[in-house]
């Protein structure tokens, strides 16, 4: 492998107000998702479209950006700067969202949608890569800045629930639209740091590259991490439409959302502390048993008579069955992948992630339209199969580390 390229001049040079740009660019690129996994089913069925033309929805464009995401990724990685690159997407997904303004026709919705996600998804690798830069360059905190992504997220679902609630779900469009407007302005004073000495997560080159060096148990553990993910596409897809089919109001729904990601937040914050010395394994199988539970318990909270308090406690696993695995996948990469594999094996979680959380999705919509709620308990065999191949994986795990 060729060593990397020397630092330019002007690229040694730190841009001012480095770490707040990047935190104000993380604060409003995680506003539109914020505002598009809780309440965009929601407008669906506002609309007139039914459980399966919404899975469809939903699932369709998952598809296509695990195509499309590395080869932009990738695009911007060879361009002068990976700011005018996320500029232009950014532009393009203000653009795109106003389609959604058009009648919303079965046809048109979803020709909207999947157009959107091709230009949508990469802004979040691409900032990644923005930010990271900083940190290997000029010593700057990741975590500082990618904070305020996640303060974010849980400002946008519970300022959404607020709207909704004396709007009704037409003004999800508008909320995603002004939402896409206010992240391009603030592109705009995005850090320019010229191309970036080595791959981003989602490099198609290096992918192509390094992946058959990353077979063998990585393969099978990151088949059952995506596997255990998209055991909660029934929850993303329609767990909204259904609080809201049993008189839960908008704004409840947004401060159910919210709670989960102050769960999310929270594991985060005590997870070295209190998870640091547990293997890979151990963390995967407790995120998997977090999700089953979750799964059993969210049919029995409403006929158990336990109310929203019940729907809160159940949300609050959210900790273990999302932000585990969030870490646990972040923890195996570091402990078991060469550095100069890492965008490898990131950019093979990432497509079994989102192929297996799409044909999931696609699964939910016949699962609600036919069985409602109950539709969580196929959601457990699914579980269970990600953390048997996590078994799997801990078993085939070859003495040497993976990719070396």
């Amino acid at each position: 492998m060729s060593s990397l390229p020397p630092l330019s001049p002007e690229q040694l040079v730190k841009p001012r107000h480095f770490e707040l740009r990047m935190g104000l660019i993380f604060f409003t690129l995680f506003v539109p998702l914020g505002t598009h996994l809780p309440y965009f089913p929601l407008w669906l069925q506002a609309e007139g479209f039914d459980a399966e033309q919404i899975a469809v929805i939903l699932a369709a464009p998952m598809f296509l950006r695990v195509v499309t995401t590395p080869l932009l990724t990738a695009l911007a990685e060879r361009a002068s700067d990976r700011a005018h690159v996320y500029v232009a997407l950014m532009a393009a997904s203000l653009a795109l969202s106003a389609g959604y303004f058009l009648t919303p026709t079965y046809a048109i919705v979803l020709a909207v949608s999947l157009a959107l996600a091709v230009v949508w998804t990469p802004h979040s690798p691409i900032a990644d890569s923005l930010a990271l830069s900083g940190v290997r360059r000029f010593g700057s905190n990741y975590a500082s800045m990618r904070k305020w992504g996640s303060i974010s997220y849980l400002c946008a679902n519970l300022a959404g629930g607020f709207i909704l609630s004396r709007t009704g779900a037409q003004a999800v469009p508008m909320i995603i639209f002004v939402a896409f407007g206010a992240a391009l302005v603030v592109g705009l004073i995005a850090p320019r740091l010229g191309r970036p000495r080595r791959a981003s997560p989602l490099s198609a080159t290096d992918i192509q590259q390094s992946a058959p060096k990353l077979l063998n148990a990585f393969l099978y553990f990151s088949i059952g991490v995506g596997v255990i993910t998209a055991s909660h596409a029934f929850l993303y897809g329609f767990v909204s439409i259904y609080w809201k089919s049993i008189g839960i109001g908008d704004q409840v729904v947004g401060l159910l959302w919210g709670w989960g990601v102050v769960a999310e937040i929270g594991m985060f914050m005590i997870f070295t502390r209190v998870f640091g010395s547990f293997s890979v394994v151990s963390i995967m199988v407790m995120a998997g048993i977090g999700a089953i539970v979750r799964w059993i318990a969210f049919p029995l909270v409403w006929p158990l008579g336990l109310g929203v308090a019940g729907f809160f406690a159940v949300q609050t696993l959210h900790a273990v069955s999302v932000a585990l695995v969030l870490i646990g996948l972040q923890k195996m990469i570091g402990e078991t992948v060469a550095e100069e594999r890492t965008g490898a094996a990131q950019g093979i979680a990432y497509f079994s992630n989102g192929f297996f959380t799409a044909v999931v999705t696609l699964m939910s919509g016949p699962l609600y339209d036919r069985f409602g709620v109950d539709g969580f308990f196929a959601m457990i065999p699914i579980a269970l199969i990600g953390l048997a191949l996590i078994g799997f994986a801990a078993r085939s795990a070859p003495q040497r580390r993976i990719g070396r």
